[in-house]
């Protein structure tokens, strides 16, 4: 009888093992196919905007990624301000493959529209519009850290931002 279940108890351990191995190599493989990956999380940091009339200020951001389970949509939410200026960015996309399209929407100048775009290799570049504006968004995420470029020709010209994860 003791022969037996110490049999029982190895096979139970191996094929414990096998299972526990098999869920991490599948997430681990979910993280790198995800055209998202890399960008989920809580983000802060500075940057600069310049605004249409020339000045240029500079700007606290923080933003949130959320990834959903099949790591093909993303909701994001993008706050900045400086002392005289804000915006208000949420977006919410979902990829086909590499080609990413969605909707967005500025909540302090009550703006949304559509997004359409590519993302992969911890970058997202798409091309954002509503009535009457227009803009181009790139981010790039490499570790902790994260770069934001936006650049239009309506009110805000070009957006620079810093961000580091946490």
């Amino acid at each position: 009888m003791k022969l037996f279940a110490s049999r029982l108890v190895r096979k139970s351990t191996l094929a414990a093992g096998l299972v526990a191995g098999l869920a991490l190599s599948t997430s681990a493989s979910f993280a790198q196919s995800s055209p998202f990956a890399g960008f989920a999380g809580n983000w802060s940091g500075r940057g600069t905007v310049a605004l249409s009339d020339g000045s240029r200020e500079n700007i606290r951001c923080k933003a949130s990624y959320h990834v959903d389970h099949t790591g093909r949509a993303l909701k994001q939410n993008l706050r900045c301000a400086s002392d005289s200026y804000k915006f208000d960015l949420s977006s919410d996309v979902v990829s086909h493959g590499a080609e990413i399209t969605g909707t967005w929407s500025e909540a302090s100048r009550n703006l949304f529209g559509s997004v359409r775009g590519h993302a992969g290799g911890g970058e997202i570049e798409v091309f954002v519009e509503a009535a009457g504006f227009a803009a181009n968004l790139t981010l790039r995420a490499h570790g902790n850290r994260q770069s934001v470029w936006i650049t239009s020709k309506g009110e805000i010209r070009d957006v620079s931002i810093t961000m580091v994860r946490g």
